[in-house]
C-alpha cells in the first residue's frame, strides 16, 4: 500500500473505532450514573454497572491502538507522519499542563482571596 502513495500524508481507511468509542464512552457514563445515583432499578454502589463501560472502553482502545501499529508497520507512516503524531503528542500533554495550571491558579485564587473577591 505504501507503494502506491503520491503524497507524504496518511489518509486513514474508514474505521469504526471511533463510533464504537462513542457507544463505550456513553456506556461507561451511564454506568457511572448508575453507580453514584441508581438508575434503571438498580440501587447506587454496585460496581458492576461500571464494568461493560470500562471494559468497552478498554477492548476499543486495544483495537483502535493495534490499527495504529499496524498502520505504522506497513509502511504508511512516513516520516512527515511521524513528525505529525509526536507534535499532536506534544501539543496534548502542553494543553493538558496548561489546563491543570489554570484550574489551580483559579482554585488557589479563590482559596486565597476570598473575603476579597466575595465582599
Amino acid at each position: 500500500m505504501a507503494e502506491d502513495v503520491k503524497h507524504d500524508y496518511h489518509l486513514v481507511n474508514p474505521s469504526p473505532w471511533p463510533l464504537l468509542g462513542a457507544v463505550a464512552v456513553t456506556t461507561l457514563a451511564i454506568g457511572g450514573v448508575t453507580y453514584m445515583k441508581g438508575l434503571f432499578g438498580i440501587e447506587h454502589g454496585q460496581l458492576w454497572a461500571l464494568a461493560p463501560g470500562f471494559l468497552m472502553v478498554i477492548w476499543v482502545m486495544i483495537g483502535w491502538w493495534r490499527e495504529v501499529i499496524k498502520e505504522g508497520r506497513t509502511g504508511d507512516h512516513t516520516p512527515v507522519v511521524e513528525i505529525g503524531l509526536k507534535y499532536g503528542m506534544v501539543l496534548f500533554i502542553v494543553s493538558e499542563i496548561m489546563f491543570f495550571a489554570a484550574w489551580f491558579w483559579s482554585f488557589f485564587e479563590f482559596a486565597i482571596f476570598f473575603p476579597a473577591r466575595v465582599g
